[in-house]
């Protein structure tokens, strides 16, 4: 790799951009994807790996190359340490997540409670504008409390954030809609919020409602 590709292959992932270093193994000669422009079937292969976070081969006019995805790390932010996060936050780690989970009430948010997780004590609206959810990030609210959920919603809405979760019931989620229609979101935008939040599998308890929540998390990224 030369000094200029390293240097270029740093700074993406200083900032936090998704990029693939292509190699192509007869010569060694490199490129950076989307930094450098490639021929289609490179790109898209290139976008492939970046989509499964796994290195692939690919054989290209008689040439193979060697595809290294670089991808920021995936995030997932939990709003409220509530029975369900107790729950959800393991899962999210066991699925390659780095777990955040916000909430400012202390008695609740402890690292007996979440052990292995961050642990943000601010008011979700800081935390989240701290945190800037992005296209690796997904975000539930599990409080029912709208002082708590609908700053972070307000700002999860903002984002490029690949998931939107929020609990509750299609009544409280449609006062949810008012609430977030008043702060000045669109019909479109509200509607990238998954509520009630998870997969159908009939949960009822809060492991239940955790893998319910999980899944359909893992169903979103693989677009599922």
């Amino acid at each position: 790799m030369t000094p200029e590709l390293l240097s270029r292959l740093q700074a993406a992932r200083a900032a936090q951009r998704s990029v693939v270093l292509l190699t192509r193994l007869s010569d060694g000669e490199q490129h950076l994807w989307p930094e450098d422009a490639l021929p289609g079937t490179l790109a898209e292969a290139a976008q492939q790996a970046l989509n499964s976070d796994r290195t692939a081969t690919l054989a290209q006019d008689g040439e193979s190359w060697f595809l290294q995805p670089f991808n920021p790390p995936l995030r997932l932010i939990i709003i409220g340490a509530v029975h369900a996060a107790q729950a959800l936050a393991p899962l999210g780690v066991a699925m390659g997540f780095a777990v955040t989970v916000v909430d400012p009430r202390g008695s609740f948010a402890t690292e007996e409670r979440f052990p292995g997780v961050i642990l943000n004590h601010d008011w979700p609206d800081e935390a989240m504008a701290a945190l800037a959810p992005d296209a690796r990030t997904a975000v539930v609210t599990l409080t029912h409390d709208p002082k708590l959920d609908d700053p972070a919603l307000d700002v999860a809405l903002n984002s490029p954030a690949f998931y939107i979760g929020a609990l509750g019931s299609k009544r409280t989620h449609a006062k949810r809609v008012e609430r977030l229609t008043e702060m000045g979101h669109e019909a479109a935008d509200i509607a990238r919020i998954a509520a009630p939040v998870g997969l159908d599998i009939g949960a009822v308890t809060a492991p239940e409602i955790a893998l319910s929540i999980i899944a359909q998390i893992v169903a979103r990224r693989r677009g599922k």
